[in-house]
């Protein structure tokens, strides 16, 4: 399986069903809709403060975090603020262009829809986010933050708008086409 849809409101999924995103390609795209400037939490997130990844919004950017391992919190923050409007994906988009023994490199991008805000190399870890499996959230991320970073206090709910769903492909395709199918995907769901 290479695309999962997870939806805002509901438990936790436990990184042992979630979507394994861990040494390969991925693109995680949050549908939102954002009335005016100042929306602010966790999109997605799975992992703990001993590794994991999450795309949250803060001072109006997108913001995606890479924990590798609880030792080295790479951040890559939008270079544009957030516009307001319905229907809006945000998206991270990770290239893998290395693989080592422990970890995986690339290149991780920000979009609002197809116009790239932010990019950064970042590394990944290959082995699990946590020893008892951290779960993966969708608007809110309760427990142990991947990074203290984010906006407000826990569990970091996403406020001043709202997520329809949040897709993520990890079939290794280009980003644009993933955009294109990703919305006719959101349009029929």
């Amino acid at each position: 399986r290479n695309r999962y849809v997870y939806y805002p409101d509901v438990a936790a999924v436990s990184e042992w069903q979630a979507v394994n995103t861990r040494g390969r390609s991925f693109v995680i795209g949050a549908l939102v809709d954002i009335p005016a400037p100042g929306a602010e939490g966790v999109l997605f997130a799975i992992g703990s403060r001993f590794g994991g990844h999450a795309l949250y919004v803060k001072n109006n950017r997108l913001h995606y975090v890479n924990n590798f391992v609880g030792s080295d919190e790479q951040m890559i923050v939008g270079s544009e603020d957030i516009p307001a409007g319905t229907d809006l994906i945000l998206s991270a988009s990770f290239d893998k262009d290395g693989q080592e023994p422990t970890f995986t490199t690339g290149i991780l991008s920000l979009f609002h829809a197809d116009r790239k805000v932010g990019e950064g190399r970042i590394k990944t870890q290959l082995g699990a986010f946590a020893i008892a499996g951290a779960g993966a959230y969708v608007g809110r991320h309760p427990g142990e933050p991947i990074t203290d970073d984010y906006p407000g206090e826990s569990p970091h709910r996403f406020t001043g708008g709202t997520i329809d769903r949040v897709a993520i492909d990890v079939s290794g395709e280009p980003y644009l086409d993933l955009e294109r199918e990703a919305a006719l995907m959101l349009m029929r769901e």
